[in-house]
């Protein structure tokens, strides 16, 4: 049987420290969104700053990575079915990239990429 798939609630842009501020001045100057500074709550590992931005269905986070030298955009997408969406994916090519940000060890969870190198967090949605 197949593993369903369907677009998460969350969109990572990973930003360069240079472009960081710039970038949430424009959402919340610019546009006008209301920026929600979540710096001080645990991030993933190597991201320095957090914001988190209601982008219609979805949270936009604007996470600040030192070493990077461009700005990357990272997808999430739920499955019925970790492990039959990993075993999926295999089979048509895609393996699993959990060195891209390391997860924690109770989510199950893994990291892919689409193939122009778009990372994606295959997971399970959130309940409740």
């Amino acid at each position: 049987m197949t593993p369903t798939f369907r677009g998460g609630h969350n969109i990572a842009m990973k930003l360069p420290k240079a472009q960081f501020d710039r970038t949430v001045a424009f959402y919340r100057n610019t546009l006008g969104m209301e920026v929600t500074d979540n710096s001080g709550e645990a991030v993933a590992e190597g991201v320095i700053q957090s914001a988190a931005i209601q982008f219609g269905p979805v949270t936009l986070w604007l996470d600040r990575v030192d070493n990077y030298a461009r700005a990357d955009l990272w997808l999430e997408l739920f499955t019925d079915d970790v492990d039959r969406a990993t075993e999926h994916l295999a089979a048509h090519g895609v393996p699993v990239q959990d060195e891209l940000e390391p997860l924690p060890s109770t989510m199950n969870a893994h990291w892919i990429s689409n193939p122009v190198g778009i990372p994606h967090i295959v997971r399970l949605p959130d309940h409740g």
